[in-house]
Order: C-alpha cells, then structure tokens, then sequence
C-alpha cells in the first residue's frame, strides 16, 4: 500500500528521475546516520562489559563514541550526495553552508536516544532486538520517501503530532539546504522537533547518571 501510493511522488512533485534521486538521497543521508547511530550507541556499553567492570571512567564517552563514529560514514555520504547533484543538473546554493547545522540537530537527536537505549540496555537485555524494528518503522514515520508537506495537508494537529518525530525537522533542513526554497522546512514543525530533542537529551543525560553508579554490578 505504501509504495503503491508512492510510486507517482516524482511525477506529484514534478521532478525528473534524477532530481528525485537527490531529494530521496538528501533524506537518506541524516536518516542513516540516526538509524546507525541509535543502533551502534544502544549496544555500546553491554560491548564494553569488561572495560567498564574493570576500570573506572566517564561512562559517557562509550555510547557518545558510537554516534561520533558514524560521522565517518556521514561524510562519505555527503560526499557520494554531492556527485549526485552534479550528475543530476542540480544546483549549488548558499543554504548548503546550513547543512552542518542539521548535521549537529540530527547528531544531538541521535544521542540523546542512544543514552536512553544504551542504558535500558544494561538493565533490560531484550532492548537491543526492539532497535532494529524501531529504525525500520521510522523510516517510513519519517518524511524520507515524501515530503513532510504531505503530512502537513492533514492539518495542523497531525502534523504537530507527526513534528514530536525529531527526525522530521531535520531532513526537511536537509532537502531545503540541497534543494532550495521549495523544499523550505514549517519552522513552527521545526522547533518543535528541537524542543523534543532537547527534552530527549536533558532527560537521557539524568537517567544516564543516575543509571551510571550500577553499570558495573548489572553488566
């Protein structure tokens, strides 16, 4: 069903075949990173069981390590995502200098839910089978197929709810910094998504320390 409805999105939004391989790809890019990230991070300290019941140190370096490794691979996908627009015909504009700005949205969003898993993971084994599931249902919570202006003809308290996704600001930011004004992110969407990350974030920081002082006995 999904596809089916989808499979006329390029020819809905009127873009060539390559255009909407730049408009899928620019989306792509910030999902994977979180995807990979959140499952990296999740697993992070049960895969360092014996360093953590060893020797003592800031235990939030682990899950912080997982994400900051996946920045590797952001890059060699900026990289592929920038020949693609040139084979594609599109062009380069100013907002692309925005792009680590969503990078660091995208980057805070995929930390603040590593710390949250990371330290359930100690406590309760069975997290680490639920991450998988999450990454691939998100994706298509996401606004990565279509855009978020889809969404948005639902009316505004869908799309409030649907902005509580802090994955939602981010890849339209991204479409709209490779894209253009066309792609333009619904600002009041945008902080929204900002405001749950940071209430992820604050949250996650306080359950993880709390949590931190039985790591050693758990794991």
């Amino acid at each position: 069903i999904v596809f089916g409805k989808l499979a006329d999105m390029a020819k809905k939004l009127e873009m060539s075949a390559e255009t909407f391989a730049v408009f899928t790809l620019a989306a792509l890019l910030p999902w994977q990173f979180f995807a990979n990230a959140m499952g990296e991070s999740s697993n992070s300290l049960v895969g360092s069981a014996n360093m953590i019941s060893k020797i003592y140190f800031p235990r939030l370096i682990i899950p912080a390590s997982a994400v900051i490794s996946g920045a590797v691979d952001f890059a060699i996908g900026l990289v592929i995502l920038f020949g693609v627009m040139l084979w594609a015909g599109v062009s380069w504009q100013l907002h692309l200098l925005l792009l680590p700005v969503f990078f660091l949205v995208a980057f805070a969003a995929a930390f603040a839910i590593g710390l949250w898993l990371s330290s359930l993971n100690v406590k309760y084994r069975d997290v680490k089978y639920i991450v998988p599931f999450i990454a691939q249902m998100g994706q298509f919570v996401s606004p990565v197929p279509y855009p978020s202006s889809e969404v948005h003809k639902l009316g505004d308290t869908v799309f409030f709810f649907y902005s509580l996704n802090p994955m939602v600001g981010v890849i339209d930011g991204f479409r709209w910094c490779v894209l253009g004004a066309q792609f333009e992110p619904y600002w009041p969407g945008f902080w929204v998504s900002i405001g749950v990350i940071a209430v992820l974030l604050v949250s996650g920081a306080l359950y993880f320390r709390r949590s931190e002082k039985t790591f050693a006995d758990v794991i």
